[in-house]
């Protein structure tokens, strides 16, 4: 019996190797600790909000931010971040559902809400309530655009988003010519936010989130209206569930989310966060530029030039467009006139309308100059600071 020993010490060996590591359903393995350990039975009815804390905590800082409590600033976002930017729609049965690049983005961008802080940047105010997307919308001809809900915007079955500020500021709105919105990352043809007033003057909001058959559903834009402007087939998904956190996964028709129910819990709080003052002086330069690695000086300032040059461009691109949209609807105009009194009143309309255009443009062109000027001087401040380190 002793020379079988060996053989089982070896197959307890083995045993113990198997629970250790499980075969995910996604591939890989999950390991027996941390968020991705949770079976989809904990997932969906054991997860209370302190879950949030511990999920987000390497990705970000949470800052103690009255009124709000707790809130969260992600970190290494790049120059100029805005949520809802890095990632792809999708059309669901739950509406226009957002598919985040970050693998801590099935959070934010599906729970609570954005707000914006001139000195620490954008936070997220942790929330209960799973929805696609929490955005309003705004449409044209020419562009789309979606801006997250504040926070203190409640959502309520039956009867909906309440208290919604239309006055939404214009840095808070995200706008795409409309021809882009199904490129699978949007983030290259984000309009930089000095074109917004102008935009939000041109374009129609739309805030349709409603609860259909115990489902948040977020309609937006509707789908024949998106399919119009873009000229591009909107194909249809079914949103599925996800047995664990991380990126959206796609499999044929189907879009797999992780959504687990959520339980308040006012006691709960991060293990380490900052105050308003400590976020401020530590968080707000890198709301600038943050690498994801440690750059050296001369290149940090010439990946914020890069991205400026490309801003340059976005917004003269988007200006000549409406331009060129202008005089398109008025040549338009001028064919279903014969009168010469009408088509000499068209023509005025139109050298007034692009007059008036053409201010707007200018402004924006002088703002973005001057913010752009602003942030290179932050970044050149950061970079004598960092070439002082290194004497």
């Amino acid at each position: 019996m002793r020379k079988y020993w060996w053989l089982i010490f070896l197959i307890l060996l083995v045993g113990v190797s198997c629970v250790m590591y499980v075969p995910s359903r996604e591939g890989g393995y999950s390991s027996p600790e941390g968020p991705s350990s949770r079976s989809p039975q904990e997932s969906f009815s054991d997860v209370d909000t302190s879950y949030f804390y511990q999920y987000l905590s390497p990705y970000g800082d949470w800052v103690n931010y009255s009124p709000y409590g707790y809130c969260w600033v992600p970190r290494h976002m790049g120059y100029r971040w805005r949520p809802y930017t890095h990632g792809h729609w999708f059309w669901t049965d739950y509406g226009w559902t957002w598919d985040s690049d970050y693998e801590w983005g099935w959070i934010p961008f599906h729970y609570g809400r954005w707000g914006w802080d001139d000195d620490l940047g954008w936070y997220w105010v942790p929330g209960a309530t799973w929805g696609p997307s929490w955005v309003c919308w705004r449409s044209s001809d020419l562009y789309l655009g979606w801006a997250p809900l504040p926070p203190g915007v409640e959502f309520e079955a039956g009867v909906g988003i309440s208290s919604l500020p239309f006055d939404i500021p214009g840095n808070c709105w995200v706008f795409i010519e409309g021809r882009y919105f199904a490129e699978p990352d949007i983030a290259d043809y984000v309009l930089p936010f000095e074109r917004s007033i102008t935009i939000i003057n041109y374009t129609q909001i739309h805030n349709r989130i409603y609860v259909r058959n115990d489902r948040v559903i977020n309609e937006g834009i509707g789908l024949d209206e998106v399919r119009r402007i873009t000229h591009r087939t909107i194909s249809r998904y079914e949103l599925r569930d996800a047995t664990r956190p991380g990126r959206a996964r796609v499999e044929g028709g189907t879009v797999q989310l992780y959504r687990p129910k959520i339980r308040r819990n006012e006691a709960a709080k991060p293990q380490v966060y900052l105050n308003k003052d400590e976020a401020r002086e530590k968080l707000a330069p890198v709301k600038i530029w943050e690498p994801l690695r440690q750059r050296m000086p001369k290149e940090e300032e010439s990946a914020v030039r890069e991205r400026q040059i490309q801003e340059q461009k976005l917004l003269e691109k988007s200006q000549a467009e409406e331009i060129n949209d202008l005089r398109r609807k008025v040549s338009q105009q001028e064919k279903q006139v014969r009168n010469p009194v009408e088509k000499e009143k068209v023509k005025k309309d139109y050298e007034a309308k692009a007059s008036e255009l053409k201010k707007s443009h200018e402004i924006e062109k002088q703002n973005l100059k001057a913010r752009q000027k602003k942030d290179e001087e932050q970044v050149k401040k950061k970079k004598t600071k960092k070439d002082l380190a290194f004497l």
